[in-house]
């Protein structure tokens, strides 16, 4: 069984409700026909240069390759004994890019970190 996140682009303001919502519409085959969000591609480009996901490579993280990415989010099956460094990469890069990010397992929405102001 695989530990699943995934990623959102929503727009500025977004709630987790909003992302349990577009995760059911994901989940119903629903997949909005727009360009992909540049903080998506961002993130894909920066996870999958770190940790291929391309099928047949083994010692991966990946439980399931190619990721699931559509326009607004990427889904990412991990394989149960994954290092908590891929988490941890996950997470930082969700930040990064200003994505939230969904955990499967329990429905949790993590916001990406508000930006500090010098102060």
């Amino acid at each position: 069984m695989s530990f699943d996140l995934s990623v959102w682009a929503l727009a500025d303001g977004a709630t987790p409700d909003d992302v349990r919502a577009a995760v059911q519409r994901c989940r119903a085959g629903w997949h909005a026909q727009h360009r992909p969000d540049p903080r998506v591609v961002a993130f894909y480009r920066a996870i999958t240069a770190r940790y291929p996901d391309q099928p047949g490579i083994t010692g991966g993280p990946w439980a399931v390759a190619p990721l699931h990415a559509t326009a607004d989010h990427i889904e990412m099956n991990l394989d149960p004994g994954c290092p908590d460094e891929v988490l941890l990469d996950i997470e930082r890069l969700a930040g990064e890019h200003r994505l939230m990010l969904f955990d499967a397992q329990d429905g949790s929405v993590y916001p990406p970190p508000v930006a500090r102001l010098p102060g």
